[in-house]
């Protein structure tokens, strides 16, 4: 199941030290919770969306009503709560760990599919359902491809596009042990 957060910042004088704590701070402790697998944050590219979104896998919707995520991840943000604006949290359908999205490639997200994406550039598409919380958008299509080819669609209406901010942090329990 993915969790996916999106917002914007509304104080430019104060946006630097949020990052630098969604970053730095909230997201280890998200992963370090017990059903968090991974989460990677993005900056957009585009306009009329939010400017910042965040993707957690998580191993079920239950996970955000535990007392560890109350703690360490829900609601720890009060300091900034003022400046956010156009704040959205969805739970979507999904199998597995999202992919790390690298630096270099682009997030796109759709309300439906772009047949240029899969058809020409050769992109598949991870169809994504709401599954809680606001439950809007009600589908979203996703794409990871090299910012080049994405930049190609700059633009199109309803197309968001995303830069990761970091690469994607794992929880311990998804980091596979050297092997040998």
């Amino acid at each position: 199941m993915l969790y996916i957060v999106e917002c914007s910042y509304a104080d430019p004088q104060s946006e630097a030290g949020w990052n630098r704590f969604y970053s730095e701070d909230k997201l280890p402790a998200l992963v370090s919770v017990s059903g968090f697998r991974a989460s990677q944050r993005f900056r957009a590219l585009s306009s009329g969306c939010p400017v910042y979104l965040a993707i957690h896998t998580i191993e079920h919707g239950d996970t955000l009503a535990s007392e560890a995520y109350r703690q360490k991840g829900g609601g720890s943000f009060s300091r900034w709560q003022a400046h956010i604006r156009d704040w959205r949290r969805n739970l979507y359908r999904y199998g597995g760990v999202f992919p790390a999205v690298a630096e270099g490639d682009v997030l796109l997200l759709s309300p439906e599919p772009l047949d240029v994406v899969e058809s020409e550039l050769g992109y598949p598409p991870t169809n994504l359902s709401a599954a809680g919380l606001d439950n809007n958008p009600p589908q979203r299509v996703a794409y990871v491809l090299p910012r080049r080819e994405a930049m190609l669609l700059a633009g199109r209406e309803y197309v968001s596009m995303y830069e990761p901010m970091a690469g994607q942090m794992q929880s311990p329990t998804e980091i596979p042990p050297p092997s040998r």
